[in-house]
């Protein structure tokens, strides 16, 4: 990067960081000064970020509510705030992250509350209370989402604060590259934004929404939230914050397992589901379904822990094939402190079955693939792939049992 290059990347920051610090203090003193200053670091701001490819745009300017003091938005990138306010001058909490320079560099305001949420909601409240400063801006879903599918479920405490707030409908378009990405820091959406040609913001106010009476602060939120999924034309999904962070800790889990050493075995007789989800809530269904395959393998091969089972079922959807990746080691996995227990010995029915099947080769009726020193001499001068045949065939007649066994006995 050449100096100009680095000039040139350098310069927002140090206006910013020189407003920020210059208007900040001038927020209660002196309302007119303020509102002159204000208006003019908004402007310089908005000049500076159009020559890097950030534009704003917003509809009708005088449908904002200059009473409100509460805005909400939806959630699209980290810096929606930073956007909102080259419109109209408000703060944002910061809930997460350490405090201090970068905490303020990047617009947020330290409220020093770490506590509950409700320490949260008093804080905000003496906040609201003094008319002089400038509105609140809060995200309710708590999380960045692309904004094309849904929104997620909004949270209540936002709307425990006043009882009239202001949604404000945000969309984002960027030209070929995806407006955010799931973990990614906020330093590298910071570099994507400036790399790309152009990113277009487009925000629309709505009009103000007072509470209702005797409304709970979960429905004025449940009512909002479909107000605005409306607006943006998606889905309101019930799907939380929380719910996302654990769908991307198992695709961050399920990406691992695929690199895994052990993963390096020619898997052509593994169905792949698709790796990307259509939508936010596309995953709900699946878990259900998932979760009822998981259960009939486990019933099978009790040692093998469930998010292993889980996760392979992820990948083959199919119950027969994640049990041959078990048992045929493709699937790396630590058992279970009940896998040193014995299992409970098949039926004479199935044992007869087998022996019948095996011709003169005696079957053994424990679990072959114990850890502990087998005491019959068969068991002991079983080869590997000879016990491993036989934990294929003690698990398949296992789940014969459990869910064949009414069609084969009503057969001649």
């Amino acid at each position: 990067m050449s100096c100009l290059e680095a000039a040139w990347f350098a310069a927002p920051w140090c206006v910013l960081a020189a407003f920020g610090s210059s208007c900040s203090p001038l927020t209660t003193p002196g309302p007119y000064t303020c509102h002159a200053i204000t208006v003019l670091y908004q402007f310089i701001v908005r000049v500076m970020c159009s020559v890097l490819g950030l534009f704003v745009q917003q509809s009708d300017p005088r449908l904002r509510d200059a009473s409100v003091q509460v805005y909400i938005a939806n959630h699209v990138t980290q810096f929606d705030h930073n956007v909102i306010n080259l419109l109209t001058s408000c703060n944002t909490p910061a809930l997460n992250g350490a405090p201090g320079f970068i905490c303020w560099s990047r617009g947020f305001m330290e409220l020093g509350v770490t506590g509950s949420r409700a320490e949260l909601v008093d804080s905000l409240k003496a906040y609201s209370s003094h008319r002089e400063n400038p509105p609140l801006l809060l995200f309710p879903e708590e999380a960045a989402t692309n904004g094309r599918a849904g929104l997620l479920r909004f949270s209540s405490w936002p709307f425990s604060i006043l009882d009239v707030v202001q949604p404000v409908a945000l969309q984002v378009q960027r030209p070929l590259i995806t407006v955010s990405v799931a973990d990614s820091s906020w330093i590298t959406e910071l570099l994507w934004t400036f790399f790309v040609p152009f990113t277009v913001y487009q925000v629309r106010w709505m009009p103000s929404v007072p509470r209702r009476a005797e409304e709970l602060s979960e429905d004025f939120a449940l009512r909002v939230q479909e107000l605005l999924a409306m607006e943006l034309g998606v889905v309101s999904t019930r799907l939380t914050a929380a719910d996302k962070a654990e769908h991307m800790k198992r695709l961050r889990h399920t990406s691992l397992l695929r690199f895994a050493p052990a993963s390096s075995q020619p898997l052509a007789a593994r169905p792949r589901m698709p790796s990307s989800l259509p939508g936010v809530g596309s995953f709900a269904p699946e878990d259900v379904r998932i979760t009822a395959m998981a259960q009939r393998v486990k019933e099978v091969l009790p040692h093998v822990p469930l998010d292993v089972i889980r996760t392979d079922l992820a990948q083959t959807n199919c119950v027969d094939t994640t049990i041959a990746n078990l048992l045929e080691g493709r699937v790396p996995f630590f058992p279970e402190s009940e896998a040193g227990a014995d299992l409970p010995a098949p039926s004479t029915s199935q044992a007869a079955a087998a022996s019948g099947i095996q011709g003169s080769v005696a079957v053994p009726t424990s679990k072959p693939a114990t850890k502990q020193f087998a005491k019959s001499p068969v068991e002991r001068h079983l080869s590997l792939q000879e016990r491993k045949r036989a934990l294929y065939d003690y698990a398949r007649r296992r789940f014969s049992e459990k869910h064949g066994a009414a069609r084969a006995g009503g057969s001649p």
